[in-house]
């Protein structure tokens, strides 16, 4: 949960900001530009890191066969993706190199299930030329596409 007054992550059964002592609504406040959400470069910066992971992980596989090649080109992403985000580390290791962490909009880790939706969400982002992506850049909380489909925030991650 983060707080509305500081702006920090908290966890989401927590009354108070652990922070600034701040009584914690139920739901994330909305913050200016300036808050707590990740922002368009970050997340770009992240996903370069990613896609760097992922391709040489798919051209190690390529060199034993095509067909694992092709199944690591598909699978790998969304499990690479859907895994990480689920985890304790709530990110890829791209995001957690630009610290910043995938939540629900209650500030609560994301499931395994919500974060493949996520993951596949990101294909209607891209189909639409990428201009899912690119809302990111200008929404409130700083959400593509699919982080609204799947209900999800970027935000900073509390150093």
């Amino acid at each position: 949960m983060i707080c509305s007054n500081c702006g920090k992550q908290n966890p989401p059964t927590a009354s108070f900001c652990q922070n600034c002592g701040n009584a914690l609504a139920s739901k994330p406040s909305v913050v200016s530009s300036g808050g707590p959400y990740a922002g368009f470069w970050i997340r770009f910066v992240a996903i370069v890191i990613d896609v760097v992971i992922l391709t040489v992980a798919s051209a190690v596989a390529a060199v034993g066969t095509f067909g694992a090649a092709a199944a690591v080109s598909f699978v790998g992403p969304w499990l690479y993706e859907a895994l990480m985000l689920s985890s304790e580390w709530q990110a890829t290791v791209g995001k957690r190199v630009m610290s910043i962490v995938v939540t629900g909009v209650d500030g609560s880790r994301i499931s395994f299930g919500r974060a493949t939706g996520r993951h596949f969400a990101k294909y209607i982002s891209a189909f639409l030329l990428c201009i899912g992506f690119i809302m990111a850049a200008f929404t409130e909380k700083k959400q593509a596409l699919h982080d609204m489909i799947a209900e999800t925030l970027v935000v900073k991650r509390e150093q």
